[in-house]
C-alpha cells in the first residue's frame, strides 16, 4: 500500500514537470512561427489597474473562464468566452482566462473576446516561463499575468514581473507552500494567490490558506485559489483572504448567474411570490430561488396557471411549496412547471418522501420545512436536498431562537421566519447556506415591497 501511494505521488509530482516541458516545446514552436520582433512594437501598456481592482474593503472575486483542467477533464461543453464574460461583468473584480491549450483547452484568442465585453482587468492564466508569453498576453489585451513560484526561480520572477510592470500589467503571484509564501513576500509580490491545490498530487486542502496567510503582511492582497464551491467556504475563509479565484465551481453549472450568486451571496430565496413584477425585482436583487405556494388556505396561494406567468418573468430556480398534498398533485404541478424543487410544509414523513422521490422527475429536488421549537430536529434524510428551518407553519413573520443553531451542521439548511432588513445580518451570522424571505419583505400577503427586498440584498 505504502509503495503504491509513493508511486502515485511520484507520478503526480511529474505532472507539473511534464506541463512545463510541454510549455517549453510550445514556446519554441511559437517563437519560430511568430517571433517577438513581429509584434513587440504593436504592444501597448494596459490601461486597467489589476492592483486597484483587487484593493477593496469588501471581499473581491476573480472569476475564471475555464473550459477544461487536468484534474477534471472537460468542465464546460458550451464554452463561449464572450457569453461568460457578459455574466461575469456584473459580479467580478477581475476576470481570469485560461490560455494554456494542451491541458486546459485554452487560447490567447479568448483574452480579447472577454476583454471586449467588460471593464474589469483581465488576467492571463498560464504557465509563464518566458517574457515572450507576457508580450503575447499583452498583445492579446491581457491586463495581468499569473507567475507561479513552483515554476520560476527568484531571478526569473524578478525579470518577468519587471516586464509585466513595464507594460502596466499586474502580477498574481501564486504560492502553495510555506517556502513559496516566504519567497513571495521577499520578492515584493503585491497580490499573493494561495493555491489550496497541491500541485504534486492535485488534492485540495482549504486549511492551507488559513495556515499560510498568517505570515503575510497586511499591505499584501491575499487571494484564495482552488476548491471554493460554497458560500459558507467563502464566509469562513474571508477572515484569512481578501478575495477568491473561482473557476470550476461556476464552469460546471448550466446557469452561470445563479451559480455565481450561490457562491458569492448564498442560496437565498424569496417565497410567496404571486406577481411577475415581484419575480423580476427578486431576480434583479440577487436571489437564487423563487417560491410559489400551492397551499389553498395560504394568503399567498397561487394557481398553477398564474404561477406559469410568474415563472416566465424571471429565470430563478423555482420552488413549489406544498402542505400534506396528494403525491400525484405534487408531481403533476412539478412536471407542468418544471420546478427546481418541491418544498414540503406539512407532516410528510420519510415514507411519503420516499414515494414522492420515486414519482418526481429526477431533476426535481425535495426540500422539507421544519418548525423549530426548543431544539434542532434531525435534518439528515439523504432524499432531502435542503431543509428550511422556520417558526411554526411559515409566513407568520416570527423568528425562532436562532442561538439554537450554534455549533450545528447547517450545510443543507436555509433559514426562514420573520427575516427582514432589520435582522438579516443576524440571520446571516449563523452558518446557514441562505435565507428564505417572505412576510418580512411584503406590503401585504403576496405583494412584495421592492425597497425592503433591495434593503435586504444590499446587506447580503
Amino acid at each position: 500500500m505504502a509503495i503504491a501511494a509513493l508511486t502515485e505521488n511520484v507520478e503526480m509530482a511529474t505532472v507539473l514537470k511534464k506541463i512545463i516541458a510541454d510549455k517549453q516545446l510550445w514556446l519554441a514552436e511559437q517563437q519560430a512561427k511568430n517571433p517577438l520582433a513581429n509584434f513587440k512594437s504593436k504592444v501597448v501598456p494596459s490601461d486597467r489597474d489589476f492592483y486597484q481592482a483587487l484593493n477593496q474593503p469588501k471581499t473581491v472575486f476573480i472569476l475564471e473562464c475555464k473550459k477544461a483542467s487536468p484534474s477534471k477533464g472537460l468542465i464546460r461543453d458550451d464554452f463561449d468566452p464572450a457569453t461568460i464574460a457578459k455574466v461575469y461583468k456584473d459580479y467580478a473584480s477581475a476576470i481570469s482566462v485560461l490560455t494554456d491549450e494542451k491541458y486546459f483547452q485554452g487560447s490567447f484568442e479568448f483574452l480579447p473576446m472577454v476583454r471586449n465585453e467588460v471593464t474589469q482587468p483581465v488576467l492571463c492564466k498560464d504557465f509563464i516561463i518566458d517574457e515572450y508569453q507576457i508580450y503575447l498576453a499583452r498583445y492579446y489585451q491581457a491586463d495581468a499575468i499569473l507567475l507561479m513560484l513552483s515554476v520560476v526561480n527568484d531571478d526569473e520572477y524578478r525579470h518577468l514581473s519587471q516586464i509585466a510592470h513595464q507594460l502596466n500589467m499586474g502580477v498574481l503571484t501564486e504560492a502553495s507552500t510555506e517556502q513559496e509564501v516566504e519567497r513571495a513576500i521577499y520578492l515584493g509580490a503585491k497580490v499573493i494567490g494561495i493555491n489550496n491545490r497541491n500541485l504534486r498530487d492535485l488534492s485540495v486542502d482549504l486549511n492551507r490558506v488559513k495556515i499560510l496567510s498568517k505570515s503575510i503582511p497586511d499591505d499584501r492582497i491575499i487571494i484564495s485559489e482552488s476548491g471554493i464551491y460554497t458560500h459558507n467556504q467563502v464566509k469562513d475563509l474571508s477572515h484569512y483572504a481578501n478575495g477568491f479565484l473561482i473557476g470550476s465551481a461556476l464552469m460546471s453549472e448550466p446557469n452561470l448567474t445563479l451559480a455565481i450568486r450561490k457562491v458569492m451571496l448564498g442560496e437565498n430565496k424569496v417565497c410567496g411570490l404571486t406577481r411577475a413584477q415581484d419575480a423580476i425585482t427578486v431576480y434583479q436583487a440577487g436571489a437564487v430561488y423563487g417560491g410559489l405556494i400551492f397551499v389553498a388556505n395560504s394568503p399567498r396561494y397561487i394557481t398553477a396557471t398564474k404561477a406559469r406567468s410568474v415563472i416566465a418573468a424571471a429565470p430563478l430556480n423555482w420552488v413549489g411549496v406544498f402542505k400534506n398534498s396528494d403525491i400525484e398533485d405534487v408531481c403533476e404541478i412539478a412536471k407542468q412547471l418544471s420546478l427546481y424543487a418541491v418544498q414540503l410544509h406539512g407532516h410528510e414523513d420519510d415514507n411519503y418522501i420516499q414515494t414522492l422521490r420515486q414519482q418526481l422527475p429526477a431533476a426535481c429536488q425535495i426540500w422539507k420545512a421544519l418548525s423549530i421549537g426548543d431544539s434542532i430536529p434531525n435534518h439528515d434524510n439523504p432524499l432531502v436536498s435542503r431543509y428550511i428551518f422556520d417558526n411554526g407553519a411559515g409566513g407568520t413573520g416570527k423568528s425562532f431562537n436562532w442561538s439554537l443553531l450554534r455549533g450545528k451542521d447547517l450545510s443543507n439548511v436555509i433559514l426562514a421566519g420573520g427575516i427582514n432588513p432589520q435582522n438579516v445580518s443576524e440571520a446571516l451570522a449563523t452558518d446557514v447556506i441562505g435565507v428564505d424571505l417572505n412576510s418580512g419583505v411584503e406590503v401585504s400577503p403576496g405583494i412584495k415591497d421592492k425597497q425592503k427586498i433591495t434593503a435586504v440584498f444590499e446587506q447580503i
